[in-house]
């Protein structure tokens, strides 16, 4: 078979060759090559502008980013036995790493697989195919994680926004078996239930797993205020671990629900308030009302979505965190998170000290954390290094 050729224009292939994997439609040579004459998804071979061979990409003509290199070695193009080896060393590092089988096997562009995302909860898995490449490929990638893995179940969450930059339709289906309503995971000594048919993303997010569990190294006791809080993985585990009073603040009424169902499970329900309503607004109602916390944690949705919303968002972030420090106790603790991978850690971190000098306190930085292992960096890719997380204390 023969493969259409994507040629690049001069001098724009540096960034493929110090490793990153996304091409803009802006760096190709349309004269050469015209975009409009391949099809979403299809694979081609990308050359530099002298001809310079630097792999097999899936090419999406109607992008922004109109390719992601897949391979660069000539001899592997991209075909079920590419898929196979790749899911087979995703799977080698997270077995390596995790004695529960609760994770995310594979995050794109890190594991080498650009488009393809893979929560795993035991024998059931959630996928989401985000690109147009991905979804092409979509019957062998699924064949190969059932021969990888034998789940009862697979899932297909694919009711995610960027499918849609990729023109996309959103759907969620169940391609194996019969997915349950709810499944239970354990993390740090607590049990959860989570839904990953209806539940945010996949039902749970694997990558703050870390940084829940070293919270307990500064002392998990008193007040806790939980701010979007979603089904409790951070605030049922403060009391279970500890904590004599935990607030948990979320929009999401359903999500509270579940997570008074968590906190039963875990015999802390007593100890437990939910509280629903936009995260700015209550705080500001708690902060009026004098309450105050002992700890509080902070880990919104992103707020810097796209670059140019940079500014607006770290205002956000200042706001909330302002909030959180008026209603935090001297030298109480602060955990406090973005997942916006367009908000580096230092302009992050300069919101939250901006925070801090607006509602009157001095903050010590005692440890940052970012997304577990089981979300591995790129170092040639910033964008998957997203999340920061800092844990302060505020004098």
């Amino acid at each position: 078979m023969t493969i259409a050729v994507l040629r690049l224009l001069k001098d724009q292939e540096r960034r493929l060759l110090a490793g990153h994997c996304w091409i803009y439609s802006n760096e190709v040579d349309t004269r050469a090559t015209p975009l409009k004459g391949l099809e979403p998804g299809q694979t081609v071979a990308v050359v530099g502008h002298s001809d310079r061979w630097l792999g097999y990409a899936h090419v999406n003509p109607h992008s922004l980013i109109c390719a992601r290199l897949i391979s660069r070695d000539r001899a592997r193009p991209p075909g079920p036995a590419l898929w196979a080896e790749r899911l087979r060393s995703a799977l080698e590092l997270r077995a390596r790493l995790y004695q529960r089988p609760f994770y995310r096997l594979v995050f794109g562009e890190s594991d080498g697989l650009p488009g393809l995302i893979v929560d795993r909860y035991a024998d059931l898995l959630a996928v989401q195919l985000t690109t147009a490449g991905m979804e092409r490929e979509r019957a062998a990638i699924l064949t190969a994680l059932e021969q990888l893995l034998r789940p009862t179940a697979i899932v297909l969450r694919n009711d995610i926004a960027v499918r849609e930059l990729e023109g996309l339709p959103q759907s969620v289906e169940t391609v194996l078996g019969t997915a349950p309503e709810t499944l239970e995971l354990i993390e740090t000594g607590a049990h959860f239930l989570v839904s990953p048919l209806t539940g945010q993303k996949t039902g749970w997010f694997y990558d703050q797993a870390e940084n829940r569990a070293r919270l307990s190294r500064f002392g998990i006791a008193g007040r806790v205020l939980d701010v979007c809080s979603y089904v409790g993985a951070w605030g049922v585990s403060a009391a279970v671990r500890g904590a004599e009073r935990v607030t948990c603040v979320d929009s999401s009424g359903p999500a509270l629900e579940r997570l008074m169902e968590n906190a039963a499970r875990n015999g802390v329900a007593g100890r437990i308030r939910p509280l629903a309503g936009d995260a700015f607004e209550v705080l500001r109602g708690l902060r009026d009302g004098a309450e105050r916390f002992d700890l509080v944690i902070l880990d919104p949705p992103a707020f810097v979505k796209r670059r140019k919303d940079a500014r607006e968002g770290a205002q956000a972030y200042q706001r909330l965190n302002r909030l959180g420090l008026e209603v935090l106790e001297p030298g109480g603790l602060l955990v406090t998170s973005s997942c916006s991978f367009h908000m580096d850690r230092e302009a992050f971190l300069g919101a939250v000290q901006q925070a801090a000098r607006r509602a009157g306190r001095t903050l010590q930085l005692l440890e940052t954390g970012q997304q577990g292992p089981d979300h591995p960096v790129h170092p040639a890719i910033a964008e998957t290094a997203y999340l920061k997380t800092f844990f302060l204390r505020a004098l």
